[in-house]
């Protein structure tokens, strides 16, 4: 490994394109201190940590670790990428349901193109919307327990706060879409990545403070430590899980041009869903918990804290939505009838089963049989948060390093850097991270 590193930095192009994303990752970070015009920052990241202690996960804490902390200061990064995230999903379900962006869907590189550019519109529509509310809300006192968060309410600081938090959602769209064409990796993926692991030097003095105070034992931490080692490999181990569904390609001639027959695959994902299902889910039953801290009559209270993570009722539903959002998001973007009909077409086929409907009947049943314990497994990460807050006795800042969100995503979008790393290192005939054998030639 220490090879590899040596080897990234022997690259022109590569150490440039590093030093780029680094750079626009630091200036994001930056961003996410800088206060929001008329708005008491210091008021309202207090109310967030009582909120925190008071109820654990909510809603709102869900949407700060995708902002980076930034939403509990109401700075200008407030509301993050999650809008661009939002109203990509929106456009990706909406494809498989409306003709129009279908067909736009399958005209290459001018229909992603405008695909991207309807990204863009509605994830400025959202971040007005989203504004307006947040807005709306934060300058009501008897929401923050009689605290002031806005000292001068009206159109005029409403406006104010809802240009600037729109621009800056814009601003880091801007930035990850410039880290993806001239640096390395996924701009946004990234992004969001930074804004998770920058919770982690908070978890580690939080660790270090329960230890010096003596509310936790070093060897406690010595077990949590490989708790997490083991959580990262069982991710990785099923990140990269596939079903590699063998083929066919007959001998073909094209012109004067002979091409002899092929014998490839077609890969699978275990997790074809990703970290979607666990967003979903989590943005579902966090949403009741967050309003119960809110009201005040008793029995509302009481119900919501039926919901709150770490409750077996919480715990059980949201393993039953995980899995639910994963067979419904892999057959949104999965589709064995185009991928069948597409092999028909070129002439391959899987062998012993016959081209066409055969095809994609085979294609589905092995995606839904695979689909099962990639769900299963989602959902034990996703639980494992709650369940070691509840039994070690740690706050959720601590334990959502163990699995959730949070987790599939650093891994997901480490693997996918280290992957692009390791092809400008093959390229130009250097070791890589991820070798499996030792690459010949000069």
């Amino acid at each position: 490994m220490i090879s590899a590193f040596r080897n990234i930095f022997k690259i022109g192009e590569l150490r440039s394109r590093i030093l780029f994303t680094l750079a626009l990752l630091i200036v994001y970070r930056l961003g996410t201190y800088v206060p929001t015009p008329g708005v008491d920052a210091r008021e309202l990241s207090d109310f967030f940590r009582t909120l925190t202690q008071d109820t654990g996960a909510n809603l709102f804490g869900l949407m700060n670790m995708f902002s980076g902390g930034a939403l509990s200061q109401c700075t200008i990064f407030a509301l993050g990428i999650m809008p661009y995230i939002s109203a990509s999903i929106i456009l990706q379900l909406l494809t498989a349901v409306v003709p129009t962006l279908e067909r736009l869907a399958k005209e290459g590189e001018t229909g992603r193109r405008k695909i991207n550019q309807y990204t863009r519109y509605g994830t400025v529509l959202l971040c007005l919307f989203q504004a307006g509310m947040i807005t709306r809300f934060l300058e009501n006192p008897a929401n923050f327990q009689g605290r002031v968060i806005i000292p001068n309410p009206g159109w005029g600081t409403r406006l104010l706060v809802m240009i600037t938090i729109t621009a800056g959602t814009v601003f880091i769209m801007w930035l990850g879409e410039q880290i993806t064409e001239n640096g390395i990796g996924n701009g946004i993926s990234l992004i969001i990545t930074a804004g998770i692991i920058s919770r982690l030097p908070s978890a580690g003095y939080e660790v270090y403070e329960r230890v010096r105070m003596g509310d936790m034992r070093p060897y406690a931490v010595a077990g949590m430590a490989i708790l997490m080692a083991l959580v990262i490999a069982a991710v990785v181990l099923v990140t990269e899980g596939q079903r590699r569904i063998p083929i066919q390609r007959p001998k073909q001639i094209r012109g004067r041009k002979i091409y002899s027959a092929q014998s490839t695959y077609i890969p699978l994902r275990v997790n074809q869903a990703g970290v979607i299902p666990i967003i979903f889910a989590s943005s579902i039953l966090l949403f009741p918990a967050t309003i119960g801290g809110f009201v005040q009559a008793e029995w509302l209270r009481a119900l919501m804290g039926m919901l709150t993570p770490g409750a077996a009722l919480y715990i059980l539903l949201e393993v039953i939505l995980i899995i639910f959002f994963c067979y419904f998001y892999t057959a949104i973007t999965f589709n064995p009838i185009d991928l069948a009909e597409n092999m028909k077409k070129s002439g391959a086929f899987v062998p012993g089963i016959r081209p066409g409907r055969p095809t994609a009947d085979f294609f589905e049943r092995v995606m839904n049989r695979i689909t099962l314990p990639g769900a299963i497994f989602l959902a034990a990460i996703a639980v494992t948060p709650s369940v070691i807050a509840s039994y070690m006795n740690v706050s959720y800042t601590i334990s959502q390093f163990f699995g959730g969100t949070g987790l599939l995503i650093i891994v997901g979008v480490m693997l996918d850097t280290m992957r692009q790393v390791e092809s400008h290192l093959v390229m130009r005939h250097y070791e890589g991270f991820m070798r499996k054998g030792r690459v010949r030639g000069r």
